[in-house]
């Protein structure tokens, strides 16, 4: 049953396939994998994983085994999924069994892969991860050294990928994407003997697609500008916008100046004005920090949200926009034509990612479909 109050978020999927090819031209003679870790950033990847196959993917990318286990049962066999996190203990046999590739971060997971990376006499593929300024996952230049100088250890299994991560692509004016560039060229020189030829090597994010050929290598794995996220700061975006998040009115009251509004009473109204409260709260990912800060649209008026955000509730002023257009059940865009993603996450304090990741289940969803 639909719950008449419930939020609606729309998903174009035309527009994530739209964002998919722009992002392949882009990148020219390399390929284009996608990242669909955490449900597709927040937007479904039952639905969203089949549009971008249909759009040329070959190279999908998630974080943990159950997503790869989810996908490939989504995707049926013929792409590659890359398990970003890494080699889970024990998982090596449904790693097998539903033909992913583990992207090893470590010696101790590249051993094990050795051991148990078999199905029947064939060794199994694998990828591997070289840190080069993130100092997260992946191979130090010292345990990198010592895989390579440790003869045909890089022969005993199909190696699928060799990757990186930049950590300030968005940033184009950083030079620690030039010092992580130049560390990761000097980690695939030395490793020239001793990687199999034609071993494909992958670097750029969705920002780094954008920082030029030098980053493509031979696959790129954009996941943010995909779901119509901007991959660099301060510029115009480049990427079609993907989703509509609209919030209904559940009450539109008149309340007299000295009027306290929510938990806290950390809004005052100063003169007369009319306060409407929409169905939506933290619990469907609009975070407390937008409280007393943030704003929502109705049409072409901005409403400020006032008060504090509330586990299923928030308040907005409408006292300035037309009563036409505040009435029970109206529809207001919390993300929007007038407040992208990108938007909503500064007035938040936060990124783009963490509003989709944090988009709620409770929410009605439309999907548009891709053609």
């Amino acid at each position: 049953m639909i719950d008449r109050n419930a939020a609606v978020l729309t998903i174009d999927l035309a527009a994530v396939a739209q964002n998919y090819r722009q992002l392949a031209d882009r990148i020219g003679g390399a390929q284009c994998g996608a990242a669909v870790k955490a449900n597709a950033y927040g937007l479904g990847a039952a639905e969203v994983a089949p549009v971008l196959r249909a759009a040329g993917c070959r190279h999908f990318f998630v974080a943990t085994l159950d997503e790869g286990l989810s996908l490939r049962r989504i995707l049926g066999s013929g792409p590659q999924i890359f398990l970003l996190n890494g080699l889970p203990a024990g998982g090596a046999p449904d790693i097998i069994g539903a033909d992913l590739v583990p992207v090893l971060d470590s010696p101790p997971e590249i051993e094990a892969w050795q051991q148990f990376g078999r199905k029947g006499d064939i060794p199994r593929p694998a990828a591997i991860q070289i840190d080069t300024g993130m100092s997260r996952l992946g191979l130090t230049a010292r345990e990198w050294q010592r895989l390579i100088a440790d003869g045909d250890s890089l022969r005993r299994f199909p190696l699928a990928l060799v990757i990186g991560h930049l950590a300030c692509s968005d940033e184009p004016a950083s030079p620690h994407n030039h010092q992580q560039l130049a560390l990761f060229r000097r980690h695939l020189e030395i490793a020239r003997d001793a990687l199999p030829a034609g071993t494909p090597i992958s670097f750029a994010n969705s920002s780094g697609i954008f920082l030029g050929s030098d980053y493509h290598f031979d696959l790129a794995r954009p996941g943010a500008a995909l779901y119509g996220l901007n991959p660099m700061l301060g510029q115009p975006n480049p990427m079609r916008q993907v989703l509509r998040l609209q919030g209904k009115i559940l009450q539109v009251r008149d309340v007299d100046a000295g009027t306290p509004v929510g938990y806290g009473a950390t809004h005052t109204c100063a003169h007369p004005t009319r306060i409407a409260t929409i169905g939506c709260g933290y619990a469907d990912g609009v975070f407390r920090a937008l409280s007393n800060q943030g704003a929502v649209h109705l049409g072409d008026h901005r409403a400020p949200i006032v008060g504090r955000v509330s586990m299923d509730l928030l308040s907005i002023d409408v006292g300035e926009i037309p009563a036409a257009l505040v009435q029970p059940g109206a529809l207001v865009d919390i993300i929007g034509p007038r407040q992208s993603a990108d938007d909503l996450a500064r007035a938040a304090g936060t990124i783009g990612y963490e509003i989709l990741t944090a988009l709620s289940a409770r929410y009605e969803r439309r999907y548009l479909p891709a053609g």
